[in-house]
């Protein structure tokens, strides 16, 4: 084989099945790991007959590449992406470009973008969502960096990348980190929506009393409606359907409830409390993620709270009443909040980012495509301008119908004590979102009261002060 078309550095599942679907599109590949044995592992299984090679060094590597060079990282997010990038640049030339494809932070990304460019490298720090099997078959891309790194790059991402009706989920996102910072929010819309459907779960088995497969019945149900058709609504189904191979009861009674976390939903939050956006939906989300790590806590307290709640599921049918109200307009919060904070970072960052491209590419391959995505996309087609998603007419119309329906689910789970976070926070949200008056003026009454911090009037412009205390 001549020298490669594309290079890849790090063979774990997600870089195996990134090199392999750059191979099938046509693009020849060089490819390497930090143990050696790893490679020759892939290249005698999965990479058997197709058109990649192995390096064992990284001067061999680099030097098997087609000049510019295209080369993908796909290593731990943090000080092992500087490390690679300083032990790869001696070896580069100008016009050789630097691809980091894993869950990065976006500032890491923004300060590696002014320092390769200063070099004369190229940089683009991309999101890639889809798990191994959207890396494999088209995952969403979502590159950053500056545009002509873009360009240099187009033509293989944009074959590697999920095709939808309206084109491949790709497109150039913004400068900086920009693509990054894009699949993190992503990334935290994904934590609101899977804690979304958990605690339909809980309330379905809690107080409907139903087993896993008339569950599964509901969430089939669920995904055949454009409001609720997703990849995550369909794995929630076959999750609630598949049986313990032992026992035959359902598998998912038999794990442990405490979620892992890899810090993107943590990310998404502190993004949002800088730049005050709301996300109270998502930050539910994170939030019962680490109260769930809590269980040895958990289970000690749980019989200390006298307190007792009873209550029963008085919802009607959970595959079409309120339960699903509640469950749309959640999913409805958790997009509208990401949206908003994406709007918010361009603005602050000049990342000029398009909302409407942005529903397109999460569309297909990535875990958060939905139905609802084209709606998503036709609203900011309509107006790029659009200060929140619940303000659209079709979403406007979601709000109005199925606000009766979360009010019921919330006020159910409450009298029955079972928490729903993101339920309760959405509920807080729209409420909120839509009051033309909060009690914020007391609070500014109180802050001025101990600190003379000041506060406006509603009827006179101007800053004010009064001596509360006399």
């Amino acid at each position: 084989m001549s020298k490669a078309h594309f290079g890849l550095i790090g063979l774990g599942v997600m870089g195996e099945n990134l090199v392999l679907n750059a191979e099938r599109n046509g693009f020849s590949s060089v490819v390497f790991n930090r143990t050696y044995a790893k490679t020759q592992e892939f290249l005698a299984g999965r990479g058997a007959g197709k058109q990649i090679i192995g390096a064992e060094t990284l001067p061999e590597f680099v030097a098997a590449l087609d000049r510019p060079r295209r080369i993908l990282v796909m290593v731990k997010a943090g000080q092992p992406v500087d490390d690679m990038i300083a032990t790869l640049s001696p070896l580069l030339e100008e016009g050789d470009l630097l691809i980091d494809g894993g869950n990065s932070l976006y500032t890491d990304t923004e300060r590696r973008v002014k320092e390769l460019e200063s070099k004369s490298f190229g940089f683009i720090g991309m999101g890639v969502s889809g798990g191994a099997k959207g890396a494999l078959e088209g995952p969403s891309m979502m590159p950053g960096g500056t545009k002509a790194a873009y360009d240099a790059i187009e033509s293989l991402v944009r074959k590697m990348a999920a095709q939808v009706e309206d084109g491949p989920c790709v497109t150039y996102i913004g400068p900086g980190g920009a693509g990054h910072f894009v699949k993190t929010v992503h990334n935290g819309i994904e934590y609101g929506i899977e804690q979304i459907l958990a605690e339909a779960y809980d309330l379905m088995k809690r107080l409907a009393g139903l087993d896993g497969t008339a569950m599964a019945d509901v969430l089939a149900a669920w995904n055949g409606t454009e409001e609720l058709a997703s990849f995550l609504v369909e794995i929630t189904e076959v999750c609630l359907r598949t049986k313990d191979p032992e026992s035959g009861s359902d598998l998912v009674e038999f794990i442990v409830d405490a979620a892992g976390q890899k810090g993107t939903g943590l990310w998404t939050v502190e993004s949002a409390l800088n730049m005050g956006v709301p996300v109270p939906t998502i930050y539910a989300a994170l939030n019962a993620r680490v109260l769930s790590s809590l269980r040895p806590q958990r289970l000690a307290a749980e019989p200390l709270l006298t307190a007792t709640a009873s209550g029963s599921w008085d919802l009607g049918d959970p595959a079409s009443g309120p339960l699903m109200d509640a469950t749309v307009l959640a999913c409805i919060a958790s997009y509208a909040q990401g949206m908003a904070l994406l709007q918010e970072a361009s603005n602050l960052h000049d990342y000029k980012l398009d909302m409407a491209a942005i529903g397109q590419i999460w569309k297909g391959g990535c875990i958060i495509r939905a139905r609802l995505l084209q709606r998503i996309q036709n609203a900011y087609t309509s107006k790029a301008d659009l200060p929140n998603l619940m303000v659209d007419p079709w979403f406007l119309d979601q709000v109005n119908r199925r606000l009766p329906g979360l009010r019921a689910v919330v006020a159910s789970a409450a009298a029955a004590g079972i928490p729903v976070p993101c339920y309760s926070s959405t509920l807080d949200y729209i409420t909120s979102y839509f009051s033309g008056r909060l009690p914020q003026n007391l609070v500014q009454a109180m802050r001025d009261c101990f600190g003379s911090h000041t506060y406006e009037r509603t009827d006179r412009s101007g800053s004010f002060h009064t001596e509360w205390l006399t």
